[in-house]
């Protein structure tokens, strides 16, 4: 058996250090959502009735944030994996200013966008005042996550040899992009689904000027909630939030790890 260094248990100590730095303060908030009284402590007593509280009065914020997020994946995948094939397949000066321009909505603050999408669109009366509005921005803010995911993945392979191959025994373009493109970038695909279906229930700085008083989402209401209501009910508000994105990121991971094996695995 191979000795450890002498540096391996002052490093697992420090990481470990660090993942409860990190963790510790996720999980207090947590059980302050199921904690009758945070200021007594759990001696108090435990109940649910603070999530129930939530789920009652803010339960539209979360059907909302969810069908906000699909719709984006949708806009993505529709506008994203297009964009990343030509990219893939014109490399050129002109490809590549496109692919620079498509990080500004990431490099500028949320704020920002959200304040150049009301100047530009805020008099446009009922879609100003829709859901439809915040989904703009969040489209604008993970667009981008999808293309660079898809477009590595591209950039990877030897695509233009598989559709010069298909297209000599006499695949269409529709047969080549469904049968050899989508296929190859699959895992790119699943990768950038996960950060933008994340991204979306959780960005909060666009959606807090893009929202109004009928369209608030998930994370406005968490912070609407810290800011006027009782601490137990904002650790609730949170604790939903957990409960909402982290069976979301296991299954995500779960449905990539099959399809990246098959990817990985040598062709004859």
């Amino acid at each position: 058996m191979q000795s450890r260094s002498p540096y391996f248990w002052p490093l697992l100590a420090f990481t470990l250090s660090v993942c409860a730095f990190l963790i510790v303060p996720v999980v207090m908030s947590m059980l302050a959502g199921v904690t009758r009284n945070y200021f007594i402590g759990v001696q108090s007593g435990l109940t649910l009735e603070w999530v129930i509280k939530v789920w009652t009065d803010y339960r539209h914020t979360v059907f909302r944030s969810i069908q906000i997020a699909l719709a984006c994946l949708a806009c993505t995948l529709l506008l994203g994996v297009p964009a990343a094939y030509v990219l893939a397949r014109k490399s050129n000066a002109f490809t590549r200013a496109i692919e620079e321009l498509l990080v500004m909505p990431v490099a500028v603050p949320g704020l920002a966008t959200a304040l150049a999408l009301i100047v530009t669109y805020g008099g446009w009366g009922e879609f100003r005042r829709s859901w439809v509005f915040i989904l703009v921005g969040h489209v604008l803010f993970t667009l981008p996550f999808m293309v660079r995911s898809v477009l590595a993945v591209l950039a990877s392979i030897d695509l233009r040899t598989l559709e010069e191959g298909a297209r000599s025994l006499g695949a269409s373009f529709t047969q080549r992009f469904f049968g050899i493109v989508l296929p190859n970038a699959r895992a790119g695909i699943l990768a950038g689904a996960l950060m933008v279906v994340t991204l979306s229930l959780g960005e909060f700085n666009m959606t807090l000027l893009l929202h109004t008083p009928l369209t608030p989402t998930l994370p406005v209401g968490l912070a609407d909630a810290y800011a006027s209501l009782r601490l137990e009910v904002g650790s609730a508000y949170t604790l939903i939030f957990f409960v909402i994105i982290i069976p979301l990121l296991i299954a995500m991971q779960w449905a990539s790890q099959p399809i990246a094996r098959t990817s990985a695995k040598p062709t004859r």
